[in-house]
C-alpha cells in the first residue's frame, strides 16, 4: 500500500513523457535503456491508449488510498491524501470517513446511489457531493477555531493544492492537450472509484438516525473480488469496523450481490442491464432484510423509479 504513491507518480511521469513525445513530434524509433528496448515517439492512437491504461491503473490504485484513509491520522493518512490528490479526488479522505461512514444509506450520503440512478450520473453527483461535504466540514472547523477560511490551515484548499504538481506537469508536457490527457485519467480513475461505491450500496435504504447494520451494504466475497480489490467486497464488516485492516475483514451474512465485481462492473457501464439485474436483488432485500420503516421508504422509491414494490405479505408487485 505504501508503494502506491510512488507508483502513481511514475505512471503520471510516464504518461506525461508520452504527451511530450507526441506534441514535440519525436521521430518513431527504438532505443535501449540498460538493455531494455524503449519506443521513441508516440502516435495519436498510442497516446489515447496510454491515457486510458494509466487511468485504469490509477483507478485500481485508489483502493489503497481508501484503505490508508481509514487511519485518519499520521503518515498513512498523509499517503492517502497524496494518493487521492494525484487522482483529482482530494476531498475523498475526509468525506469518505466522516460522511459516507456516518450517513450511509440516507440522502445525506452522496456516495450511496439511490434506486434508478445510473453510474455516470452517480459519479458526478458523488464527486461534487463529497467535495461539498469536505468544504462544509473544514469551514465549520475553521470557524470554531476563529481561523480565516483562506489560510494555510484550510485542509480543503490544501487538498486541491496538492493536485497542482500534476496539473503543472501535464501542462508543461503538452499544453491543453496535456490537460485533456490529465482530466481523462482523473475521470477514468474516479469513475472506477464511484463504481465501487455504486456496487457496494446501490439502492439500499436506511432510516435517518437508525444504526448502520450489516444489511446496509452489499457484500461480495468471491475469490477474484477479494484478490483484485483487497477484500473491499466485505463491506458490511468494513462499515461495522471501519479501522480494521482489510485482511481481517470477514463475511458476516450480509445481503450479497451474487456476482463478483469483475462481472458486475460491465453491468454498471450498461444501465439497462444493471437495473434489470438489481431490480430482482433489491426486491429480495426489501423482502428479507429491510425493517418495516425501510420497507415503507423502499416502496415509495420503487413506485417513483418503476421497481417492483414488495407488499406486506412479502410478495413483489409491479410498480
Amino acid at each position: 500500500m505504501y508503494a502506491m504513491l510512488p507508483i502513481f507518480m511514475a505512471l503520471q511521469l510516464a504518461l506525461a513523457a508520452r504527451v511530450y513525445s507526441y506534441m514535440a513530434g519525436v521521430p518513431m524509433g527504438i532505443t535501449e535503456f540498460f538493455g531494455i528496448p524503449i519506443q521513441m515517439g508516440t502516435t495519436g492512437a498510442e497516446l489515447v491508449g496510454a491515457t486510458i491504461s494509466a487511468g485504469i491503473w490509477l483507478g485500481m490504485g485508489i483502493i489503497f488510498g481508501h484503505e490508508l484513509a481509514h487511519t485518519k491520522k499520521g503518515f498513512t493518512f498523509w499517503l492517502a491524501r497524496w494518493t487521492m490528490a494525484l487522482s483529482g479526488a482530494a476531498s475523498f479522505c475526509f468525506a469518505h470517513v466522516y460522511n459516507h461512514h456516518t450517513d450511509l444509506g440516507t440522502d445525506d450520503d452522496p456516495a450511496t446511489a439511490p434506486r434508478g440512478r445510473n453510474l455516470y450520473k452517480h459519479t458526478v453527483i458523488s464527486f461534487l457531493g463529497q467535495s461539498k461535504f469536505a468544504y462544509r466540514l473544514e469551514k465549520g472547523r475553521l470557524n470554531r477555531r476563529k481561523t480565516p477560511f483562506f489560510s494555510p490551515q484550510n485542509r480543503w484548499l490544501r487538498g486541491y493544492a496538492m493536485s497542482i504538481p500534476t496539473v503543472a506537469l501535464f501542462f508543461w508536457a503538452g499544453g491543453w492537450i496535456g490537460i485533456v490527457s490529465m482530466l481523462a485519467i482523473w475521470a477514468i480513475a474516479n469513475l472506477e472509484l464511484e463504481a465501487l461505491n455504486y456496487m457496494e450500496h446501490y439502492g439500499l435504504i436506511r432510516e435517518k438516525g437508525a444504526p448502520i447494520e450489516y444489511r446496509h451494504s452489499w457484500d461480495n466475497s468471491t475469490m477474484l473480488t477479494g484478490m483484485a480489490f483487497i477484500e473491499i467486497g466485505r463491506q458490511a464488516d468494513h462499515h461495522d469496523r471501519g479501522e480494521t485492516s482489510f485482511w481481517n475483514l470477514q463475511p458476516v451474512g450480509a445481503p450479497d450481490t451474487g456476482w463478483g465485481y469483475l462481472t458486475l462492473f460491465p453491468l454498471t457501464l450498461t444501465p439497462p442491464l444493471w437495473h434489470a439485474y438489481m431490480k430482482r436483488k433489491l426486491a429480495e432485500w426489501d423482502r428479507d432484510f429491510a425493517s418495516p420503516e425501510e420497507k415503507a421508504l423502499a416502496a415509495q422509491v420503487n413506485r417513483q423509479v418503476g421497481y417492483p414494490v414488495v407488499e406486506s405479505s412479502g410478495k413483489a408487485a409491479a410498480a
